[in-house]
C-alpha cells in the first residue's frame, strides 16, 4: 500500500501540471492484476466497488490498441482464457484522480495474465510472448499523443511452489525489470509491485531449507 501510495504521490508532484496527453499506467503480472475480484465457479458478479467505478477521464487500451472509457473488468479482452473480474487497476486510476484531477486522461494498459493456472515470471523473460506483448501493446500506447508514466506489478505466487523457481524469482524480476525500462526507452519509469506474495516466497525457502 505504501508503494502504491508513493506512485500515486509521484504523478501528482511530477506530472500535475502537465498537458492533456495520456499519462499512461501499464498493469502487469498475473491473476491478482487481471482481476479476480467477485469471480466465483467462473462466473463475474458484476459488482463494481465505489473505488473502481468509472470515470471519464481513464481510459483503457483494449486487446486491437484501441482507447475506450475504462471499466471493469480491466483485463477481459487480455486474459482471455479465464473469467476476469474487479482487479487494482481502476482504484489506483481513481486514487490519482482524486489527488489531482488535472492529471487526465489516464491510460490503463492491462497486460496481466494469469490464465486458469497462473504464470510464472520465467514466462514473462524477454523474448517470450508475454513479454513481447507487454512491450507492444506498451509502444502503441504512446501512439498519438502520451507518456508511460508507471508500471504496476502483481505476481509471484506461481513461483512459490518450486524451490528452485523461489530461489531464482529476486533475478528474474530484477531482469524483466531492467529489459522493460531498457526496451521502453525509460531508464528511469517507476515501478509498483505488491510485496505480499514476496513473503510466501520467503516461507517457501524456509521450508524447503528446513527440510534438507
Amino acid at each position: 500500500m505504501l508503494a502504491f501510495l508513493c506512485l500515486v504521490l509521484h504523478l501528482v508532484s511530477a506530472y500535475g501540471s502537465a498537458s492533456k496527453a495520456k499519462n499512461i499506467i501499464i498493469l502487469a503480472g498475473q491473476s491478482n492484476m487481471s482481476g479476480r475480484g467477485g469471480v466465483q465457479n467462473n462466473t463475474w458478479d458484476g459488482v463494481v466497488p465505489l473505488q473502481s467505478k468509472p470515470n471519464r477521464s481513464i481510459l483503457r487500451l483494449t486487446a486491437n490498441l484501441t482507447w475506450v472509457e475504462a471499466h471493469e473488468p480491466l483485463h477481459k479482452d487480455i486474459d482471455f482464457r479465464v473469467t476476469c473480474g474487479v482487479g487494482p487497476g481502476m482504484v489506483f486510476a481513481n486514487r490519482v484522480l482524486q489527488r489531482d484531477p488535472s492529471l487526465g486522461p489516464l491510460g490503463l494498459v492491462p497486460c496481466a495474465v494469469g490464465g486458469p493456472i497462473g504464470t510464472k515470471i520465467s514466462e514473462w523473460g524477454r523474448g517470450m510472448f508475454l513479454y513481447k506483448q507487454l512491450v507492444r501493446r506498451a509502444k502503441a500506447s504512446r501512439i498519438g499523443g502520451g507518456s508511460i508514466r508507471g508500471l504496476l506489478w502483481y505476481q509471484g505466487e506461481s513461483d512459490t511452489v518450486s524451490e528452485a523457481d523461489a530461489k531464482m524469482y529476486k533475478r528474474r524480476l530484477l531482469n524483466l525489470f531492467n529489459n522493460l525500462r531498457s526496451d521502453l526507452g525509460s531508464p528511469s519509469l517507476p515501478i509498483v509491485l505488491d510485496l505480499r506474495y514476496l513473503w510466501s516466497l520467503h516461507w517457501r525457502r524456509g521450508r524447503c531449507g528446513q527440510g534438507s
